[in-house]
């Protein structure tokens, strides 16, 4: 019923940039979701990267990406994105897209692992020195 596809992990420099894109298929349309990424580094947990609203109209951030990253959605081509810039080398990890749902609210926004419903199979970011 939901298939959450990411894409545009790689190896990049730090101080670079990388854009991540997921791709979701969800019966009664994607617009009914707050999406957000999540990262696991090497024999870390699972960790809350960025959350934004089914509208787009906010989002929230981990205090050590602020800043520097930006999540962003495309309802219209249930798209959901992750601009990374100024990469640091402890930002490499495994993202996660991830879905919760329904979700209305434009106040509300999950951050927690538990308040999501589907996940993504996950795009490796390796930022080297």
């Amino acid at each position: 019923q939901v298939q959450l596809v990411e894409s545009g992990g790689g190896l990049v420099q730090a101080g670079g940039s990388l854009r991540l894109a997921c791709a979701a298929s969800a019966r009664g349309g994607f617009s009914n979701y707050a999406m957000g990424w999540f990262r696991q580094a090497p024999g870390k947990e699972r960790e809350f990267v960025a959350t934004i609203s089914w509208s787009g109209r906010t989002t929230d951030y981990a205090d050590s990406v602020k800043g520097r990253f930006t999540i962003s959605r495309d309802n219209a081509k249930n798209m959901v994105y992750l601009q990374m810039n100024s990469l640091k080398l402890e930002d490499t990890a495994v993202y996660y897209c991830a879905l919760e749902g329904p979700n209305y609210s434009d106040y509300r926004l999950p951050t927690m692992e538990g308040e999501y419903d589907y996940w993504g199979q996950g795009t490796q970011v390796i930022v080297s020195s």
